[in-house]
């Protein structure tokens, strides 16, 4: 279901990856019951309504079920958790002039791709609580 690298891409707008996260939501918040029956057809069949077939824009993700809601919660705060430090100490970095022109220019660059990540990691967590 999820790419070799077992990730999701997100942009500010919308999931990049929008029918690998939403088939992935859809079976993670499946039943036992349910999921067999997906299993026994191998997955689902063309048919799907118009609520599945929209792309997963910011608004979607806002309007998506309590579990699937959850389970993107609980996935973007452990992976905030995996940084070394959190969004306010790196946008404190960038703010003081004298600190990042301290960094080498491959750590500049590092910290700002970082503090876009978080970024949008803390706009899909405003989004689904």
């Amino acid at each position: 279901m999820v790419g070799e690298e077992g990730a999701f891409v997100l942009g500010w707008d919308e999931v990049l990856t929008e029918e690998e996260l939403s088939v992935t939501l859809k079976v993670l918040c499946m039943s036992q019951e349910e999921f067999q029956e997906y299993k026994e057809q191998d997955g689902w069949e063309d048919n799907t309504d118009e609520e599945e077939s929209s792309p997963l824009s910011n608004e979607a993700l806002s309007r998506l079920k309590s579990p699937c809601k959850k389970l993107l919660c609980d996935s973007v705060l452990l992976t905030l958790e995996s940084y070394s430090s959190d969004l306010k100490a790196d946008q404190d970095l960038l703010n003081n002039k004298e600190a990042f022109e301290g960094l080498s220019r491959r750590e500049q660059q590092a910290l700002h791709v970082r503090y876009g990540q978080k970024r949008i990691l803390h706009r899909l967590l405003e989004l689904v609580q």
